[in-house]
């Protein structure tokens, strides 16, 4: 099956980041994070403690969505590392082509995928949660969901690379390979956390 996903989606995947894909990628997280910080009308103000609405929980569907498409990079293959492939396929396809657009100059590679890969213990934590994710989607509201996709997008964009973005790889996928051997050592093996 995942040979044949991959070659059906093997011409719209791509583990290179340009520089268009990269100016899609931190232009969502300042869009998402300057709404935040202008506040919407819901957060803080909805509740009455303040104008600003500044409520900092606000962010957590987009974070978790960025660790999540972290994830995605790292999975070697299967549906999310294929999935991690087409966002950032098309984050580097409307990035280019607004790039073309606005300056007449075409981006170059800025960084090919070279986030750290899941062990099989973390894989049981990726599979976990996305069966948990995927049973409760509709239990979300419908602007979490939003905020979350949107998360997911600019993991997979901003993940690649050196310095800042490829810190983000480093600190979530061993973290996760780190929890999946730990919690496989207490349930199955009787030892404690």
């Amino acid at each position: 099956m995942n040979t044949l996903a991959a070659a059906a989606f093997g011409q719209f995947s791509t583990t290179a980041l340009t520089g268009a894909g990269l100016a899609v990628g931190l232009s969502l997280l300042a869009v998402d994070h300057y709404t935040w910080w202008k506040g919407s009308g819901g957060g803080a103000a909805a509740a009455g403690g303040g104008a600003s609405g500044k409520d900092i929980k606000a962010l957590i569907p987009t974070w978790f969505g960025i660790a999540y498409g972290v994830i995605m990079v790292g999975c070697p293959a299967g549906a999310l590392g294929i999935i991690g492939g087409v966002l950032r396929w098309g984050g580097n396809t409307a990035g280019g082509a607004l790039m073309g657009f606005f300056t007449g100059q075409k981006a170059g590679t800025v960084a090919t995928a070279s986030a750290p890969t899941l062990t099989w213990e973390g894989a049981l934590v990726v599979t976990a949660l996305t069966l948990t994710l995927w049973s409760l989607r509709k239990k979300f509201p419908a602007e979490a969901r939003r905020k979350f996709k949107r998360g997911v997008w600019i993991g997979c964009l901003l993940t690649i690379g050196t310095g800042v973005f490829a810190y983000l790889g480093t600190l979530v996928i061993p973290s996760v390979n780190e929890v999946g051997a730990q919690l496989l050592d207490s349930v199955v093996h009787g030892t404690s956390l």
